[in-house]
């Protein structure tokens, strides 16, 4: 796929470095949890609820929905309810202390990459529209067409903007790009990959 963007609408250049972590059963992510580091920054990508009226368009099955949480505290609760491990269990006297938490959770870093990303918008009339170009250090390219809505707010409307935005790069939507992560696992832990696979998370 060739993307043809005006230099102009570049919004920013960036180069980041990621950890994910899972405990050796995957207990997080056969549950379509992701946990990650960040810039030295926790991160915690959980699938939203099901909306009572589900959107069976292209669009929305080609769609992934995430809720991002960074609050730590919040963080670690969440890891602590899928892993059996009690709130008190959890708790550190800082938010630097990573090591304690992330031993009596029994979390391991499962991946870890660099990716440089050039992020574009193509114009003001769809505003919220990112598209992030990814280079990850083992080899992949990816693009996303990314909008972020506040919780409560209007999903169709966001996939609607994404739909149009995908038009205008003149791409089709029957078929579902792999992410770095799907490629990642594929290509270095094929056992978690397919474990994935069978739980329809990837």
């Amino acid at each position: 796929i060739h993307y043809i963007l005006t230099p102009n609408l570049c919004v920013g250049q960036r180069r980041f470095h990621d950890q994910y972590y899972d405990t050796q059963k995957f207990d997080l992510t056969l549950k379509d949890m992701w946990l990650r580091k960040r810039k030295g920054c926790w991160e915690l990508k959980c699938p939203t609820a099901k909306e009572a009226s589900s959107d069976h368009s292209q669009a929305a099955a080609l769609c992934t929905r995430y809720q991002e949480i960074t609050d730590v505290p919040e963080i670690h609760r969440r890891v602590g309810e899928v892993l059996k491990v009690s709130p008190e269990e959890t708790q550190t006297s800082s938010e630097q202390e990573d090591e304690p938490w992330l031993v009596r959770c029994g979390l391991v870093c499962f991946a870890e990459f660099t990716t440089e990303r050039r992020s574009f918008t193509l114009s003001e009339e769809e505003e919220g529209v990112q598209i992030d170009l990814d280079q990850a250090d083992f080899g992949y390219h990816v693009g996303e067409i990314e909008v972020l809505v506040p919780e409560g707010g209007d999903v169709q409307c966001a996939l609607e903007k994404i739909r149009k935005t995908a038009q205008r790069l003149g791409l089709s939507n029957d078929q579902k790009v792999e992410g770095k992560m799907d490629v990642y696992l594929r290509k270095h832990h094929p056992e978690h990959y397919a474990k994935l696979l069978i739980e329809h998370v990837l």
